[in-house]
């Protein structure tokens, strides 16, 4: 067995603590000042990237509040699978997902894109700035300044984001060189996003409770006796910054 990988995510997760801690601690003292002052937080993100924010949203151990932006036509199991592709670039279709979507000031957008070149990303979060939310990035700051945007703002995901969270990968996501070519094999965005967004959970979590929120916003696991109506109990408490569905 080959741990290369294994290895490469190491390094990644170390760059993140000597590098990276600043940031979250930012996004810590964001989301947890969201969550006390009972506004919302939503997240998105585009087919791959899309990953991190279903790894938020309505799981044991993560927050309530989180809010998923979904569009049909970026989920993987779209066919064909390349209409993500097209569907991400198309100008104008951030925007139109973003109307059914009643982010406002003072609300919180986590947008994830790894390039944080395509159009639908772009104008989540050109939007939700725009109507006085902050905006918390997780991209791949030297993979987007090696690429143009495809927006006709020109812009890319960490020039819109009040706070960058940098996944600190390759350029094409993917890490383990191959004999023979110059395609990496390998992602590594998923594995260090997930790491990156559940560090901030916990500590926003005992932050909440350093600031005398006995029950935090968290998810029991529903496999557990009374977890179900724990998470009613919960869901009704912070019902008011929830936008999707629970019971």
């Amino acid at each position: 067995m080959n741990f290369k990988y294994i290895s490469e995510i190491k390094r990644q997760l170390a760059r993140l603590e000597q590098e990276g801690a600043a940031n979250m601690q930012l996004a810590v003292e964001l989301l947890t000042d969201t969550i006390l002052a009972k506004r919302s937080i939503f997240g998105f993100g585009a087919s791959h990237a899309g990953i991190l924010i279903e790894e938020l949203y309505y799981r044991a151990g993560g927050l309530v509040v989180f809010n998923p932006i979904f569009g049909r036509e970026l989920m993987l199991d779209t066919v064909p699978v390349s209409r993500t592709s097209q569907m991400e670039r198309l100008v104008g279709y951030g925007e139109t997902l973003l109307q059914d979507v009643p982010i406002k000031e003072g609300d919180v957008l986590l947008a994830h894109s790894v390039s944080g070149r395509n159009p639908v990303t772009l104008e989540i979060a050109a939007g939700a700035r725009a109507a006085g939310a902050k905006v918390i990035a997780v991209t791949n700051v030297e993979y987007s300044k090696s690429v143009t945007s495809r927006h006709p703002s020109g812009k890319r995901l960490f020039e819109l984001a009040d706070i960058v969270l940098d996944n600190y990968g390759h350029i094409g996501d993917a890490c383990i060189e191959l004999p023979g070519t110059k395609q990496k094999v390998a992602a590594t965005s998923t594995v260090i996003g997930a790491t990156i967004l559940n560090a901030i959970v916990a500590q926003v979590a005992e932050e909440l409770i350093a600031k005398g929120v006995a029950v935090p916003p968290i998810f029991y696991s529903a496999n557990i006796d009374g977890g179900d109506q724990l998470n009613r109990g919960v869901y009704r408490e912070f019902g008011d910054s929830v936008h999707y569905r629970f019971v």
